[in-house]
């Protein structure tokens, strides 16, 4: 009897240092008969199981390349959402990564919000920053940095009721996970714990896509957020609390 195959595991989720983004638009994923039906066929089963989900213009992430240290360079395309569902038809060879923003939202004592996601979003439970997909932009406009800010800036108000202005989004990291998907990840000024929480207290809970907010320090703070976590979650978590420690050492050398 022929040997059954290992299960593939998809690779761990990683966290880049980046200085620029450079984007362009490329024509989207042209897909047979075939691989439309069976799209369509999965994205009616996730609609069945989800009634919430919505079938809104994304972008989606054709290709990448780092022509050199802490350049990326993104290939997007205009996709709608259910064009994901081809993440379930193993025969279609499309790609399916994501593009999307979101935001580290610190407090004044060095820890990370984060927030559970309510069950009428597309993931229902998981644990992550604040942020979403990126959404095209209007015919004639250009997909840039500033573009990103502008998506992060709402994601952020969306989410938490902070308001913060494009400026105050420092470009910080991106994040490479499963499927190829790119995550662009801005850095906000520090706001107490306090303040955080009556802001996300003030929006309205029928619009609310986080439902719960935490504060964590460190990885080993992770463990303590039930439910399923964002794939790049840890490996952010380690990357910012290792840069908070050497500010801190730097402060100290200049004492």
């Amino acid at each position: 009897m022929p040997e059954t195959p290992p299960q593939l595991l998809p690779p761990p989720a990683e966290v880049l240092g980046v200085r620029r983004i450079r984007l362009a638009e490329v024509p989207a994923p042209r897909l047979t008969a075939e691989e439309r039906r069976a799209r369509d066929d999965a994205w009616a089963q996730m609609v069945l199981a989800n009634p919430a989900l919505f079938d809104g213009p994304v972008v989606a992430c054709s290709g990448t390349s780092w022509p050199r240290p802490g350049e990326l360079h993104v290939a997007w395309s205009r996709v709608t959402y259910r064009h994901y569902a081809l993440r379930r038809v193993t025969a279609s060879a499309a790609p399916t990564a994501s593009l999307s923003v979101s935001v580290l939202q610190p407090t004044e004592d060095g820890r990370l919000l984060v927030g559970r996601m309510s069950t009428a979003t597309a993931a229902p439970g998981r644990w992550q920053p604040a942020g979403g997909a990126v959404e095209p932009p209007p015919d004639g406009e250009r997909l840039d940095l500033a573009a990103l800010r502008r998506n992060a800036v709402r994601e952020l108000a969306e989410e938490t009721g902070v308001s913060a202005g494009p400026g105050e989004l420092a470009l910080w990291a991106v994040t490479r996970g499963r499927y190829g998907s790119v995550g662009v990840l801005f850095l906000a000024p520090p706001l107490p714990e306090a303040a955080l929480r009556e802001r996300f207290a003030a929006l309205a809970p029928p619009e609310r896509e986080l439902v719960e907010l935490a504060f964590v320090r460190s990885p080993a703070d992770l463990p303590g957020l039930p439910g399923p976590h964002a794939d790049y979650l840890a490996p952010l978590v380690r990357r910012f609390a290792r840069e908070r420690e050497r500010e801190r050492e730097r402060e100290r050398e200049q004492r």
